[in-house]
């Protein structure tokens, strides 16, 4: 479970700012919304299930997606991916003197196993500044290990670490380095990052069509995927998928026998993905079915379900935190809150999942779908910095129009567009 993200430094967030899941003491106007939008994990703390960014364009909604993605690719991979003398992949805020040459800041809080984690880490582009990872239990907050330029100091909590520190280069983190060296501590920390961080950005991930297709070979999942689209009211009756060898049957006498044994035994394949669809007579009786091709016929909107699906249902399933940039692009608004209300369902939600997205879609700021503290906002300053905030911190009655004073600018986060009539009006 997520608990908060913080970034700071690092492309247009000059200033530390903080995306928090923590419900705060409001309430909706309409109770069932409290009630299914958010969980309680002990006597202190209720998490949210859902929350929505809002910006105008380049307020910086996308940059804090690509900030949590960065966090989830340097922790597993600046280990094993890096050599000593690569340079980190991170650009601080560049519009500012000072900035200028300071480590950008990553920081998450989540809860694994019962346990409250507090992991954060420091970068520039030739290496990790500070790191430092703390636990809680209750109500009291534990060192594991702190880093900093006079070294690693581990706790006793921490043994995992202690014949380790000094084959941690600089340009990696401890953590990751630990994890390598099968830490326990480590290990679990880095599954959560794989297994409940799930991260989606663009319009359209060839990356998750290909997860949605292996999914759908395993007949455990095939008919759920299918049951979801099918909701979704696309048309689409059924799925085929045929793997295909795109290699030659017959190799040209340019390549040589080994070369021609190697990519015989490895195999080169691709999926060709079918939808059948109803055919009606002119009675509207059902005739039969005809097949599309998936990639020529279907609309990029379907092509997007059709990928989005196994993340969504999976973390249904598995109580993980799906973040999607760009949720609504490509798709009809009532296919958008469908999916927003899966995650804000105590009836299709009972494991508790989170949904993360950004937005330009107004018709889902109203009271009867979130609460003030799951809307948040995006606005870039004079100086081209990004901050964060969320509507609770306005003064909001419960029947407000959400929609309606965020159109008219009264939280920000909007476009501010001159006078576009000049572009056309004749000299002289």
């Amino acid at each position: 479970m997520l608990i908060e993200f913080s970034v700071g430094n690092y492309l247009s967030f000059k200033e530390t700012v903080t995306l928090s899941m923590v419900a705060t003491k409001v309430t909706a106007k309409n109770k069932s919304v409290d009630k299914n939008n958010v969980f309680q994990v002990d006597e202190e703390l209720s998490l949210l299930k859902s929350v929505a960014v809002y910006g105008a364009n380049a307020s910086g909604k996308s940059n804090l997606i690509q900030a949590m993605g960065f966090m989830r690719w340097f922790v597993l991979n600046s280990s094993k991916e890096t050599q000593i003398e690569d340079a980190i992949n991170v650009e601080e805020f560049r519009l500012s003197t000072e900035t200028e040459g300071k480590p950008s800041l990553f920081e998450i809080v989540f809860i694994l196993e019962d346990k409250l984690y507090r992991y954060g880490f420091e970068v520039d582009e030739k290496q990790v500044v500070s790191e430092w990872l703390y636990y809680a239990t209750n109500e009291e907050e534990s060192n594991l290990f702190e880093r900093n330029e006079n070294g690693i100091k581990m706790t006793e909590n921490f043994k995992e670490g202690e014949l380790i520190s000094d084959k941690t280069r600089n340009n990696a983190l401890f953590l990751s380095v630990n994890s390598q060296f099968n830490g326990k501590i480590s290990t679990n920390i880095l599954r959560w990052f794989i297994d409940d961080l799930n991260i989606i950005s663009g319009l359209y991930s060839d990356l998750y069509k290909s997860i949605t297709v292996d999914f759908f070979q395993d007949s455990k999942y095939k008919n759920a995927i299918l049951q979801l689209i099918r909701k979704w009211d696309l048309g689409i009756d059924d799925i085929k998928i045929d793997t295909k060898n795109v290699l030659p049957e017959e190799f040209p006498n340019i390549y040589s026998e080994g070369f021609k044994k190697l990519m015989s035994d490895a195999g080169a394949y691709t999926d060709e993905i079918q939808t059948l669809h109803k055919k009606y007579d002119s009675e509207g009786k059902m005739v039969s079915e005809v097949v599309f091709d998936f990639e020529k016929n279907e609309s990029e909107g379907t092509k997007k379900l059709f990928a989005f699906a196994v993340p969504i249902l999976e973390s249904l399933r598995n109580r993980e935190i799906l973040i999607i940039d760009e949720l609504d692009a490509r798709l009809h608004p009532i296919i958008t809150r469908a999916i927003i209300d899966l995650f804000n369902s105590n009836q299709t939600n009972p494991e508790n999942a989170q949904l993360i997205f950004t937005t330009h879609d107004t018709n889902l700021l109203n009271n009867k779908i979130f609460r003030r503290d799951q809307i948040w906002f995006t606005e870039k300053n004079r100086q081209g910095a990004t901050d964060l905030y969320s509507l609770v911190e306005y003064k909001v009655r419960n029947d407000a129009s959400f929609e309606s004073d965020y159109i008219k600018g009264r939280y920000g986060a909007i476009p501010f567009l001159g006078d576009l009539t000049e572009l056309f009006e004749k000299n002289g």
